[in-house]
């Protein structure tokens, strides 16, 4: 399941960095999408329904320009966030290895007590159906179906007119305007195309069972979450060196961050493109090819992707599986014990 998974991930994020599959597709969802004025003033002939204009196509940005010293707020942000999501996820951690270890701890009285309890209980109240499925999901799907969840929410808010205005305030990222650390985090959950979306969603799906086993749950979360407002501040610090404001919102910058994560961790899974499954070639070759083009746009100005945000959300997945999770997350004891003792002395 794990090398299917991968195999048919990578065909469809592929797919979706082919220039050939872009020509001609003005209107398909962005894989973390970037507009700008000289990107809408392309793009008001694309046909679309009179009756839901998008609204991302006639905002006006702020064009005053951009300096370094913004960046300092984005920074402190970006460290904020990504401490709070580590220490959250190892308490989270902590949690559930302290639940697990009380019931094992149980004096079998106790123990064979509960468990007529739990039995009688279902026998006299059968499980709903919703209880049913969540218990038959595997553990990267009960992590997965909350953050799908949470992205079509935000999904659906989009389609609120009178919601638009507040989306754009903080459901894009963008150094020049007004709100600029939360939609760093919210724009990470944010889509208003429909194949945007999808396409996100499913190579998440996809990959999340080989990030998920390597790393666990909890891990994964801190990662996802950190990854997602690192590639916000990447594409930040681009646009100011280039003095080019724009919006920029979609999870590709956190799931590039799992997909780099993965492909570094198994280097030999055998990938293939998408209508060529008679070629295939190694992840770790993959990831690469898909750096250099993300590399390429950021050098050369394309303006199609946020190339910037992809390329910082690929850095930090590797940085993640070669050092982060050894030294951080794997160097957390300490941080432990000093939670431990607050929880006891608080009892």
């Amino acid at each position: 399941m794990f090398f299917k998974n991968v195999k048919s991930a990578a065909e469809f994020t592929l797919c979706c960095k082919s220039p050939l599959f872009l020509q001609g597709s003005h209107n398909l969802g962005n894989v973390r999408l970037q507009l700008r004025n000289s990107f809408h003033n392309s793009r008001r002939g694309a046909r679309r329904p009179i009756s839901e204009p998008n609204p991302l196509d006639v905002i006006q940005l702020d064009s005053s320009p951009l300096y370094a010293k913004s960046l300092f707020k984005p920074f402190f942000f970006t460290v904020g966030v990504t401490t709070l999501s580590l220490a959250g996820c190892v308490i989270w951690e902590y949690e559930n290895l302290r639940s697990h270890a009380s019931s094992f701890l149980r004096r079998p009285g106790a123990w064979l007590n509960s468990h007529q309890k739990r039995i009688t209980s279902q026998i006299i109240s059968e499980p709903g159906p919703l209880k049913k499925w969540w218990n038959s999901l595997r553990e990267s799907e009960k992590v997965f179906y909350p953050i799908l969840a949470l992205n079509v929410m935000v999904f659906g808010a989009w389609r609120v007119r009178a919601l638009q205005p507040h989306m754009i305030k903080y459901f894009c990222s963008n150094p020049s305007g007004k709100a600029q650390c939360l939609p760093m985090v919210f724009s990470t959950f944010s889509h208003y195309s429909t194949l945007h979306l999808a396409a996100n969603m499913y190579v998440l799906y996809s990959f999340m069972p080989a990030a998920v086993a390597s790393l666990g749950k909890e891990q994964f979360v801190a990662m996802y979450m950190s990854a997602g407002v690192v590639s916000s501040f990447a594409s930040f610090v681009y646009k100011v060196m280039l003095n080019q404001p724009g919006l920029s919102l979609g999870a590709s910058g956190a799931i590039m961050a799992v997909l780099s994560y993965v492909c570094m961790q198994y280097p030999d899974t055998r990938l293939s493109i998408i209508f060529l499954p008679m070629y295939t070639f190694a992840a770790g070759t993959a990831i690469k090819v898909i750096m250099s083009v993300d590399l390429a746009g950021v050098i050369l100005g394309w303006k199609f992707f946020d190339h910037a945000a992809h390329l910082g959300g690929a850095l930090f997945g590797m940085v993640w599986c070669y050092w982060g999770n050894s030294h951080v997350w794997g160097n957390r004891d300490k941080f432990l014990q000093y939670y431990h003792s607050i929880r006891k002395d608080s009892r």
